[in-house]
Protein backbone atom coordinates (compact mmCIF):
# COMPACT_ATOMS: atom_id res chain seq x y z
CA UNK A 1 0.00 0.00 0.00
CA UNK A 2 1.32 3.31 -1.10
CA UNK A 3 2.15 6.04 1.79
CA UNK A 4 -0.54 9.31 2.00
CA UNK A 5 -1.10 11.26 4.84
CA UNK A 6 0.06 14.36 5.95
CA UNK A 7 3.16 15.15 8.39
CA UNK A 8 3.01 18.28 10.86
CA UNK A 9 6.48 19.13 10.47
CA UNK A 10 8.07 21.75 12.49
CA UNK A 11 10.11 23.88 9.98
CA UNK A 12 13.13 25.24 11.18
CA UNK A 13 14.68 28.63 10.47
CA UNK A 14 16.41 29.33 7.38
CA UNK A 15 14.87 27.09 4.87
CA UNK A 16 12.53 27.56 2.21
CA UNK A 17 9.17 25.58 2.26
CA UNK A 18 10.38 23.53 -0.62
CA UNK A 19 13.84 22.24 0.59
CA UNK A 20 11.32 20.89 3.17
CA UNK A 21 9.82 19.02 0.31
CA UNK A 22 12.73 17.75 -1.01
CA UNK A 23 14.37 16.35 2.44
CA UNK A 24 10.66 14.35 3.03
CA UNK A 25 10.86 13.38 -0.57
CA UNK A 26 14.59 11.63 -0.24
CA UNK A 27 13.38 10.20 3.17
CA UNK A 28 10.32 8.68 2.17
CA UNK A 29 10.75 7.96 -1.35
CA UNK A 30 7.81 9.20 -2.45
CA UNK A 31 7.60 11.55 -5.40
CA UNK A 32 4.35 12.96 -4.74
CA UNK A 33 5.09 15.09 -1.82
CA UNK A 34 3.75 18.85 -1.08
CA UNK A 35 3.30 21.34 1.63
CA UNK A 36 0.42 23.48 2.03
CA UNK A 37 0.53 26.78 2.89
CA UNK A 38 4.59 28.12 2.36
CA UNK A 39 6.90 29.92 5.43
CA UNK A 40 9.27 32.48 4.81
CA UNK A 41 12.89 31.03 5.64
CA UNK A 42 12.86 32.98 8.52
CA UNK A 43 9.53 31.48 10.37
CA UNK A 44 9.21 28.52 11.80
CA UNK A 45 6.91 26.67 13.28
CA UNK A 46 3.78 24.00 11.11
CA UNK A 47 3.94 23.40 7.95
CA UNK A 48 1.75 20.84 7.28
CA UNK A 49 3.64 18.34 4.34
CA UNK A 50 1.29 16.17 1.96
CA UNK A 51 2.39 12.53 1.14
CA UNK A 52 1.22 10.68 -1.95
CA UNK A 53 -2.64 11.15 -2.48
CA UNK A 54 -2.81 13.29 0.12
CA UNK A 55 -1.60 16.52 -2.17
CA UNK A 56 -4.84 16.23 -3.37
CA UNK A 57 -6.06 17.86 -0.44
CA UNK A 58 -3.70 20.41 -0.17
CA UNK A 59 -6.06 23.03 -1.49
CA UNK A 60 -8.55 21.78 1.43
CA UNK A 61 -5.86 22.99 3.95
CA UNK A 62 -4.75 26.24 2.93
CA UNK A 63 -8.22 27.44 2.79
CA UNK A 64 -8.38 26.74 6.81
CA UNK A 65 -7.61 29.35 9.53
CA UNK A 66 -3.82 29.58 10.33
CA UNK A 67 -2.49 31.27 13.83
CA UNK A 68 0.78 32.70 13.92
CA UNK A 69 2.86 34.12 17.09
CA UNK A 70 5.20 37.27 15.57
CA UNK A 71 7.64 39.81 16.99
CA UNK A 72 7.53 43.63 15.02
CA UNK A 73 10.30 45.53 16.08
CA UNK A 74 8.96 49.42 15.46
CA UNK A 75 11.28 52.07 14.43
CA UNK A 76 13.21 50.36 11.84
CA UNK A 77 11.53 49.74 8.17
CA UNK A 78 13.00 47.13 5.34
CA UNK A 79 12.32 46.15 1.75
CA UNK A 80 11.04 42.99 2.82
CA UNK A 81 8.74 43.80 5.62
CA UNK A 82 10.74 41.74 7.40
CA UNK A 83 14.16 41.07 8.77
CA UNK A 84 15.76 39.25 6.07
CA UNK A 85 15.78 42.56 4.04
CA UNK A 86 17.92 45.72 3.64
CA UNK A 87 16.87 48.77 5.80
CA UNK A 88 14.91 51.54 4.01
CA UNK A 89 14.15 54.02 6.78
CA UNK A 90 14.48 54.24 10.57
CA UNK A 91 12.76 56.22 13.24
CA UNK A 92 12.12 56.96 16.87
CA UNK A 93 9.73 54.79 18.38
CA UNK A 94 10.39 55.13 22.11
CA UNK A 95 7.48 57.73 22.40
CA UNK A 96 4.60 55.31 22.06
CA UNK A 97 2.49 53.38 24.61
CA UNK A 98 0.99 50.16 24.66
CA UNK A 99 -2.25 52.33 24.57
CA UNK A 100 -1.24 53.23 21.12
CA UNK A 101 -0.27 50.21 19.69
CA UNK A 102 -3.57 48.61 20.96
CA UNK A 103 -5.22 51.58 19.24
CA UNK A 104 -3.77 50.55 15.79
CA UNK A 105 -5.13 47.10 15.96
CA UNK A 106 -8.47 47.41 17.10
CA UNK A 107 -9.62 48.08 13.63
CA UNK A 108 -7.20 44.90 12.28
CA UNK A 109 -10.18 42.24 12.67
CA UNK A 110 -13.28 40.90 9.84
CA UNK A 111 -12.07 41.57 6.36
CA UNK A 112 -9.72 44.02 5.93
CA UNK A 113 -8.13 45.32 2.85
CA UNK A 114 -4.21 44.31 2.88
CA UNK A 115 -1.69 44.91 0.00
CA UNK A 116 0.79 41.85 -0.29
CA UNK A 117 4.64 42.62 -0.14
CA UNK A 118 6.50 43.33 -3.40
CA UNK A 119 8.75 40.57 -2.12
CA UNK A 120 6.46 37.75 -2.95
CA UNK A 121 5.85 34.93 -5.06
CA UNK A 122 2.39 36.93 -6.49
CA UNK A 123 2.73 36.45 -10.53
CA UNK A 124 2.06 39.63 -12.16
CA UNK A 125 1.83 38.60 -16.40
CA UNK A 126 3.61 35.61 -14.58
CA UNK A 127 6.63 36.96 -13.35
CA UNK A 128 6.84 36.46 -9.01
CA UNK A 129 6.79 40.04 -7.75
CA UNK A 130 10.16 39.21 -5.95
CA UNK A 131 11.87 38.84 -8.78
CA UNK A 132 11.02 42.48 -10.10
CA UNK A 133 11.51 43.93 -6.71
CA UNK A 134 15.21 41.88 -6.76
CA UNK A 135 15.89 43.78 -9.91
CA UNK A 136 14.79 47.26 -8.88
CA UNK A 137 11.33 47.02 -10.33
CA UNK A 138 8.71 46.37 -7.79
CA UNK A 139 5.18 45.69 -8.24
CA UNK A 140 2.86 47.99 -6.76
CA UNK A 141 0.44 45.19 -5.85
CA UNK A 142 -3.28 45.28 -5.54
CA UNK A 143 -4.65 45.45 -2.36
CA UNK A 144 -6.60 42.05 -1.49
CA UNK A 145 -9.42 41.13 0.95
CA UNK A 146 -8.34 39.10 3.88
CA UNK A 147 -10.04 37.65 6.84
CA UNK A 148 -8.48 38.32 10.66
CA UNK A 149 -10.45 36.06 12.86
CA UNK A 150 -8.48 37.27 16.29
CA UNK A 151 -5.51 40.12 16.58
CA UNK A 152 -4.27 40.38 19.86
CA UNK A 153 -1.47 42.22 21.96
CA UNK A 154 0.53 39.72 24.11
CA UNK A 155 3.30 42.10 24.90
CA UNK A 156 5.18 45.42 24.28
CA UNK A 157 8.31 46.27 25.19
CA UNK A 158 9.69 49.55 23.00
CA UNK A 159 10.57 48.86 20.48
CA UNK A 160 9.42 45.47 19.98
CA UNK A 161 5.87 44.38 20.03
CA UNK A 162 4.42 40.50 20.32
CA UNK A 163 1.16 39.55 18.09
CA UNK A 164 -0.73 36.74 18.40
CA UNK A 165 -2.82 36.30 14.90
CA UNK A 166 -5.73 33.82 13.52
CA UNK A 167 -6.09 35.08 9.67
CA UNK A 168 -7.07 33.57 6.40
CA UNK A 169 -5.92 32.62 3.25
CA UNK A 170 -3.74 35.34 1.88
CA UNK A 171 -2.86 37.27 4.77
CA UNK A 172 0.85 38.50 4.95
CA UNK A 173 1.75 39.04 8.24
CA UNK A 174 5.36 40.32 7.40
CA UNK A 175 2.46 43.26 5.79
CA UNK A 176 0.61 43.73 8.99
CA UNK A 177 4.17 44.40 10.25
CA UNK A 178 4.79 47.21 7.88
CA UNK A 179 1.05 48.76 8.35
CA UNK A 180 1.20 48.58 11.79
CA UNK A 181 4.67 50.39 11.64
CA UNK A 182 3.57 52.74 8.78
CA UNK A 183 0.17 53.12 11.19
CA UNK A 184 1.82 54.52 13.94
CA UNK A 185 4.00 56.71 11.95
CA UNK A 186 7.32 55.16 13.03
CA UNK A 187 7.54 52.50 10.20
CA UNK A 188 8.65 48.65 11.63
CA UNK A 189 9.14 45.17 10.17
CA UNK A 190 8.14 41.42 11.17
CA UNK A 191 11.79 40.21 13.49
CA UNK A 192 10.60 36.64 14.40
CA UNK A 193 7.40 34.82 13.45
CA UNK A 194 6.45 31.79 14.27
CA UNK A 195 3.16 29.73 13.18
CA UNK A 196 1.58 28.17 15.78
CA UNK A 197 -1.48 26.27 13.79
CA UNK A 198 -2.70 25.20 9.95
CA UNK A 199 -6.57 23.74 10.32
CA UNK A 200 -6.03 20.68 12.43
CA UNK A 201 -2.41 20.93 13.13
CA UNK A 202 -0.70 22.49 15.88
CA UNK A 203 2.51 23.29 16.31
CA UNK A 204 2.55 21.11 19.96
CA UNK A 205 1.80 18.19 18.11
CA UNK A 206 4.50 18.87 15.37
CA UNK A 207 8.03 17.07 14.73
CA UNK A 208 11.17 18.86 14.33
CA UNK A 209 12.18 18.45 10.53
CA UNK A 210 15.24 17.29 11.50
CA UNK A 211 13.69 14.50 13.78
CA UNK A 212 11.30 13.54 11.08
CA UNK A 213 13.50 13.00 8.70
CA UNK A 214 15.72 10.40 10.71
CA UNK A 215 12.17 8.23 11.87
CA UNK A 216 11.43 7.82 7.98
CA UNK A 217 14.65 7.00 7.02
CA UNK A 218 14.65 4.28 9.74
CA UNK A 219 10.94 3.34 8.55
CA UNK A 220 9.09 4.94 11.70
CA UNK A 221 5.95 6.36 9.21
CA UNK A 222 2.72 5.10 10.96
CA UNK A 223 3.65 7.25 13.86
CA UNK A 224 4.28 10.37 12.09
CA UNK A 225 1.74 10.05 9.18
CA UNK A 226 -1.68 11.73 10.03
CA UNK A 227 -5.13 10.46 7.62
CA UNK A 228 -5.35 12.27 5.04
CA UNK A 229 -9.32 12.86 6.18
CA UNK A 230 -7.89 14.72 9.19
CA UNK A 231 -8.38 17.81 6.89
CA UNK A 232 -11.69 17.48 6.07
CA UNK A 233 -13.12 17.35 9.86
CA UNK A 234 -16.59 18.49 10.29
CA UNK A 235 -17.62 17.59 6.82
CA UNK A 236 -20.68 15.29 6.33
CA UNK A 237 -19.43 11.47 5.29
CA UNK A 238 -21.01 9.20 2.94
CA UNK A 239 -20.00 5.29 2.39
CA UNK A 240 -21.04 3.87 -0.58
CA UNK A 241 -20.61 -0.02 -1.72
CA UNK A 242 -18.54 -1.50 -4.47
CA UNK A 243 -20.81 -0.39 -7.24
CA UNK A 244 -21.63 3.08 -5.98
CA UNK A 245 -17.26 3.31 -5.59
CA UNK A 246 -17.02 2.34 -9.26
CA UNK A 247 -19.11 5.12 -10.68
CA UNK A 248 -17.58 7.70 -8.75
CA UNK A 249 -14.18 6.14 -10.02
CA UNK A 250 -15.80 7.51 -13.64
CA UNK A 251 -17.11 10.87 -12.90
CA UNK A 252 -20.30 9.79 -12.27
CA UNK A 253 -22.82 11.55 -10.16
CA UNK A 254 -24.13 9.65 -6.57
CA UNK A 255 -27.41 9.34 -4.92
CA UNK A 256 -26.56 7.77 -1.41
CA UNK A 257 -29.39 5.78 0.18
CA UNK A 258 -30.38 7.72 3.19
CA UNK A 259 -28.56 5.72 5.44
CA UNK A 260 -25.50 6.89 3.89
CA UNK A 261 -26.19 10.49 5.23
CA UNK A 262 -27.92 12.39 7.25
CA UNK A 263 -29.56 14.36 4.67
CA UNK A 264 -28.90 15.22 0.42
CA UNK A 265 -26.47 16.73 -1.18
CA UNK A 266 -27.23 20.39 -1.74
CA UNK A 267 -26.09 22.48 -4.27
CA UNK A 268 -22.32 23.73 -3.43
CA UNK A 269 -22.39 21.74 -0.47
CA UNK A 270 -19.35 19.55 0.26
CA UNK A 271 -19.03 15.92 1.68
CA UNK A 272 -16.58 13.25 1.72
CA UNK A 273 -16.75 9.91 0.64
CA UNK A 274 -15.39 6.59 1.90
CA UNK A 275 -15.46 3.40 -0.01
CA UNK A 276 -16.43 -0.42 1.37
CA UNK A 277 -12.98 -0.38 3.05
CA UNK A 278 -13.23 3.00 5.41
CA UNK A 279 -10.73 4.72 3.18
CA UNK A 280 -11.03 7.90 1.75
CA UNK A 281 -12.38 7.87 -1.68
CA UNK A 282 -13.76 10.89 -3.11
CA UNK A 283 -14.53 14.53 -2.54
CA UNK A 284 -18.49 15.45 -3.27
CA UNK A 285 -19.94 18.54 -3.79
CA UNK A 286 -24.07 18.89 -4.51
CA UNK A 287 -24.90 18.52 -7.71
CA UNK A 288 -27.08 20.94 -9.43
CA UNK A 289 -29.79 17.73 -9.85
CA UNK A 290 -31.47 17.85 -6.79
CA UNK A 291 -30.17 15.55 -4.00
CA UNK A 292 -27.56 14.08 -5.32
CA UNK A 293 -23.22 14.31 -5.24
CA UNK A 294 -20.44 14.81 -7.36
CA UNK A 295 -17.54 13.81 -7.35
CA UNK A 296 -14.93 16.65 -7.69
CA UNK A 297 -11.58 14.99 -6.55
CA UNK A 298 -11.46 11.19 -6.77
CA UNK A 299 -8.78 9.16 -4.84
CA UNK A 300 -7.60 5.38 -5.92
CA UNK A 301 -5.14 2.84 -4.33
Amino acid sequence: MSLRGFLNIDKPPGLVSFAVVQRIRRATGVRRVGHAGTLDPMATGVLPIAVGAATKLIDELVGTHKRYRGVITLGVETDTYDADGEVVARADASSLSWRDVEAVLEPIRGEVLQRPPSYSAIKRDGEPAYRAARRGTPHELEPRLVTVYSLALVDFTNPRLTIEVECGKGFYVRSLAHDIGATLGVGGHLSALRRTAVGPFTVEDAVPLDRAVQRLEQGDVETLLHAPDAVLAGWPAVIVGPRSLAALQHGLDLRPEPRALRRAGREGERARCYGPDGRLAALLEGSAIPGAWHPYRVFSG
